[in-house]
């Protein structure tokens, strides 16, 4: 009887040993076990869609510099296309003044108008000015003579001259009296009104058009 409780007893010890191992065994493998969030993770993105330490959350480059075929714009540098050319002189900007230029002999009379840069940087004069005679008949427009226009870069301070080429009144009659003169520059809106220096009359015409002539900017000189 006691033989059979010794072997009744081993068998139940051996029992529980082999319980407790097969237990073990099964804890071992679930702590060694990767995660299934493990390969996300390296790649940028926490489980939870968290961003991961050290990388975005696209997944994309940290560097924020532009690469190979990048579309990001850059400052174009100074004196590129367009910096640096000076502007188109306005009327705000010129002193503009007429004087007799009539040299002696010549079949027709000269007015010079000077037009001077005071804006404290250099401007740009190329074309035709607008002229416009008041006189005794009304207003009385120049025409353009057709000469060449020339694009000119006006310095501060400095000047450019035109003429006004008009007929002298030799009928002996009283003509058309002249009583002012306007110009606007070219390019502009803006016009001056200036006393008129030459010959007080214009000889009558028979309406066929204006006697009047202009020059382009830059053709005529300080003494013309």
């Amino acid at each position: 009887m006691r033989v059979r409780k010794l072997a009744f007893a081993a068998l139940a010890v051996t029992a529980a040993l082999s319980l407790t191992a097969c237990q073990d065994d099964g804890a071992g493998t679930a702590q060694g076990a990767p995660t299934a969030s493990t390969g996300t993770a390296s790649s940028g993105t926490a489980a939870g869609g968290l961003p991961a330490s050290g990388g975005p959350a696209s997944g994309g480059p940290a560097s924020a510099g532009p690469g190979k075929g990048s579309t990001a714009s850059t400052a174009a540098p100074a004196g590129s296309t367009g910096a640096g050319k000076p502007a188109k002189c306005r009327t705000a900007d010129l002193t503009i003044t007429a004087a007799d230029r009539t040299i002696s002999g010549d079949p027709d009379n000269t007015v010079v108008v000077e037009l001077k840069n005071h804006s404290g940087k250099d401007c740009i004069l190329a074309g035709y000015a607008g002229v416009d005679l008041k006189t005794s008949a009304g207003t009385l427009s120049a025409k353009r003579s057709g000469e060449p226009v020339v694009t000119a870069v006006v310095k501060n301070g400095k000047s450019t001259f035109f003429g006004i080429i008009y007929p002298a009144n030799t009928s002996g009659g009283s003509g058309v009296r002249i009583t002012g003169l306007v110009v606007t520059p070219p390019d502009e809106t803006h016009p001056v009104t200036l006393p008129w220096p030459g010959s007080g009359s214009l000889p009558v015409t028979d309406g066929s058009g204006s006697p009047v002539k202009i020059g382009p900017m830059g053709s005529a000189g300080q003494g013309e």
